[in-house]
């Protein structure tokens, strides 16, 4: 890869946005690239570099932005040799080219900071997540030190929390909080965020009573839908480091699709 493409990777991941690169890695007679030809499709649209320009190139982009959808990569193939039958070009050859995603690195956003909250913040950090942890109670946060690879540590409103380390799509949300009235107060600030996955640790009536009371305050059905409680894969956890476990299993699940 050449310097300059792989600056901009990293200044992608840096900047928490994801890239696709679309290397040539075999080609075959007359073709408008040769191998190691790279191409970089960013998030925003924009490409770097070139694998050939043309409708061939049109095509890349398209794999590509399904590449950036569901972060798999993919090899095409492609003869260039009789437009007529649908080829993307009459150069008279055959090209493959290999897509790869680069994703910035997940972060677990945990809302809750107790016995369970500290036990899912040490798992997540040894599962090489980044950790973001809130609390509003500023002494249970000192207990956090701990803890190495916590990378965040927030308290305040969760509006503030949330201000500052923004929740985006490569940001998975789990809730380990103490009451009803705490879950129904930070909700609608978390459904308002782009994250693709919101788990609340409590039990099916806890989850319905909370549920009811969002409802009552304007909430809609479909966002309401996003929260997954209760939270975990059922193991018959019972320790904070079992119960951990169980969440952490799920959050997994989630990325794996």
């Amino acid at each position: 890869m050449s310097a300059s493409l792989l600056r901009e990777v990293v200044a992608a991941l840096e900047e928490r946005r994801s890239v696709v690169l679309c290397t040539v890695v075999h080609t075959d007679r007359s073709v408008p690239r040769h191998a190691g030809s790279k191409m970089l499709l960013h998030s925003d649209g924009r490409t770097s570099g070139t694998v050939g320009g043309g409708e061939m190139e049109a095509r890349v982009v398209t794999e590509a932005g399904q590449c950036l959808d569901d972060g798999r990569p993919r090899r095409l193939t492609y003869s260039l040799v009789d437009p007529a039958t649908g080829d993307p070009g009459v150069c008279g050859g055959n090209v493959e080219i290999y897509l790869e995603p680069y994703m910035p690195q997940s972060t677990l956003y945990l809302v809750g900071a107790g016995h369970v909250g500290r036990a899912v913040a040490e798992l997540a950090s040894w599962l090489d997540y980044r950790v973001v942890v809130w609390d509003d109670r500023p002494e249970v946060l000192d207990e956090l030190d701990a803890i190495d690879g916590v990378d965040a540590v927030l308290s305040g409103t969760i509006t503030d929390a949330v201000a500052e380390q923004p929740i985006d799509a490569h940001t998975l949300v789990v809730m380990v909080t103490r009451n009803v009235e705490l879950d129904a107060g930070l909700l609608p600030v978390l459904l308002a965020t782009p994250a693709p996955y919101i788990g609340l640790m409590g039990s099916q009536r806890r989850w319905a009573t909370t549920r009811e009371k969002l409802r009552q305050g304007g909430a809609s059905d479909h966002d309401l839908d996003r929260v997954q409680s209760p939270i975990g894969v059922e193991i018959q956890a019972e320790t904070p480091a079992e119960i951990a476990v169980s969440i952490m299993a799920a959050v997994i699940a989630q990325e794996r699709g």
